[in-house]
């Protein structure tokens, strides 16, 4: 019996900790349109949290392999900047990526053997730092959209507010294997 009190307690103490720590709404970040403000509120939301989670990494835990299938931290950080950058330039410029984009940015869109020996002896500053660069573009283009914009279909069944859903799930996907990686970080 007292065994189940203290889990009882247990839960409910996390539970609380938890109740105190959720936002309970998405807040619309001023300057956008509601729903675009609510997705940027996300993504800067997500985009913080894993900056966070990696801002003081040294140079051998930015490039940890746990395993030969596995990815360095700095390989999911830039892939995650390919991919807000790929849409970012598809979607808010109406374009595909110069050549110079794709060298600098593109790099990571696909995490392979060839990516993964190329993203190698970079501290996470660089990458935190194009990611910064590349976040700013897509704030700074996402306030000239409206909701209108963001609903419209692109396709049949895909429209603007469903492939920046992607980015943002994206982020929230990487972001666990990355608090994965740094839980098998040597000791």
């Amino acid at each position: 019996m007292k065994s189940l009190k203290i889990k009882v307690l247990a839960l409910l103490l996390l539970l609380s900790v938890v109740l105190l720590n959720a936002q309970g709404e998405l807040k619309s970040v001023e300057g956008y349109s509601p729903n675009i403000g609510r997705m940027v509120y996300m993504l800067e939301d997500l985009k913080d949290r894993i900056s966070q989670q990696v801002k003081d990494l040294d140079q051998t835990q930015t490039d940890f392999l746990y395993d030969a299938n596995a990815n360095s931290i700095g390989s999911l950080i830039m892939h995650l900047v390919s991919t807000e950058s790929y849409y970012q330039t598809a979607t808010l410029l109406g374009r595909e990526w110069t050549e110079e984009e794709l060298t600098r940015l593109g790099i990571a869109g696909e995490l392979n053997e060839k990516v993964k020996n190329i993203l190698k002896g970079k501290p996470i500053s660089y990458y935190l730092d194009l990611w910064d660069e590349v976040r700013e573009i897509t704030l700074k283009e996402l306030k000239t959209k409206d909701d209108d914009w963001f609903a419209s279909d692109i396709e049949e069944g895909l429209n603007y507010h469903y492939i920046w859903y992607h980015v943002m799930e994206h982020s929230a996907n990487h972001m666990g294997q990355i608090a994965t990686i740094k839980n098998r970080l040597p000791k």
